[in-house]
């Protein structure tokens, strides 16, 4: 039932908790959920259940808990679906492969559940879209330039995508004037992390410049002052406990290498994107080991499978192929393994394991 499947996934909030629990009954906390020093004269009020949730969920949930399908699903509006006592029950016991956090209680655990029952930033703004000004025409054509060339990677917003930082708290960024940081990067992009070099016209590059800067406003508006997680947020842990967890209890070291595949990825990714990375990689390829009748065994990557022929490419890189009736063959996706150990994490685990990770630059 998708009740019963968002609310199992709730609990994977405990799993990335990066910060100690406070006591106190639940009631208490959801009549009077914001029990914090009042913001000074002029600072927006930060919702703590929205901080909890960006340190504690948003990493597989998304910022705006607009889920990441089929992992994980969203839960907005999920106050509507579950109440606050079959949350809290769901968030303590987990469900199936999602482990249970009993240890989450009475002040935060309310202050989240507050969070969670609130309308999304996106509804609001929706809901307001009427009465705000349009964009100007140079920030529109940035905005188009934007979303063709580098939503993928930066999110259509600017503020992070699959594999790009949130642009609208890059240190780069903020320091800009009138273009004098970005385009230079845009030109020349960014070889180490694979970002290339696009040579736009004077016009496309203030447009996007424009649209860029538009959209570090919008996000210094966001209500709360939150405007998801910051790489600060992510640096809890102990890097040589990661190191032996990643050596020794969490098997890491069995498919990865510190000076192998993940030398270097510090530099290609930070913060809410290495602990995505960690936790659930995507477009991971799958390994297949095909049996020949004659009792070989050929290794390599998948490359092509269906009901008829299984094919992979070798460790040359050569392409090879053979009818499924007349082989037998078995693939490992490395994903996998990956999903497995989530019920197994502890709190401390993630954040050491993050943080050795954050040192293989």
């Amino acid at each position: 039932m998708v009740t019963a499947a968002v609310a199992g996934v709730v609990a994977v909030c405990g799993v990335i908790a990066v910060c100690g629990v406070a006591g106190g009954p639940v009631h208490a906390a959801m009549q009077n959920p914001t029990m914090e020093t009042p913001p000074a004269k002029g600072q927006a009020a930060v919702d703590p259940g929205a901080a909890i949730y960006a340190k504690r969920c948003a990493v597989c949930h998304g910022t705006n808990r607009e889920g990441d399908l089929p992992w994980f699903p969203p839960l907005a509006g999920i106050s509507h679906r579950m109440s606050a006592e079959q949350i809290a029950a769901l968030v303590h016991s987990g469900k199936g492969r999602m482990p249970g956090f009993p240890t989450l209680q009475g002040t935060e655990l309310g202050q989240l559940e507050h969070f969670l029952s609130t309308a999304p930033e996106g509804a609001a703004t929706e809901a307001k879209a009427g009465g705000e000004a349009k964009p100007s025409a140079q920030v529109a054509s940035g905005e188009a330039l934007f979303h063709q060339n580098c939503a993928f990677c930066h999110g259509r917003d600017a503020m992070g995508g699959e594999t790009g930082p949130d642009l609208t708290q890059s240190k780069l960024v903020l320091a800009d004037k009138g273009g004098d940081k970005i385009v230079p990067v845009v030109r020349e992009g960014r070889p180490e992390t694979k970002m290339p070099g696009f040579n736009f016209s004077t016009e496309q590059m203030a447009s996007l410049v424009a649209f860029i800067h538009s959209r570090v406003q919008a996000a210094s508006e966001h209500k709360g002052s939150r405007r998801g997680v910051s790489v600060e947020d992510l640096q809890t842990g102990n890097a040589d406990a990661g190191k032996q967890y990643f050596n020794g209890a969490g098997g890491c070291a069995k498919c990865h290498s510190a000076t192998g595949d993940l030398a270097g990825i510090a530099r290609r990714f930070q913060g809410l994107a290495l602990e995505e990375r960690m936790l659930y990689p995507r477009n991971v390829p799958s390994k297949v080991t095909v049996t020949l009748p004659s009792g070989e065994k050929v290794t390599g990557t998948l490359a092509y499978r269906d009901e008829f022929t299984v094919g992979l490419r070798d460790g040359n890189g050569t392409y090879r192929s053979w009818p499924t009736r007349l082989v037998k063959y078995a693939v490992t996706d490395p994903a996998e393994a990956h999903a497995e150990q989530l019920p197994k994490y502890s709190d401390d685990d993630i954040h050491n394991l993050m943080a050795y990770l954050q040192t293989l630059k």
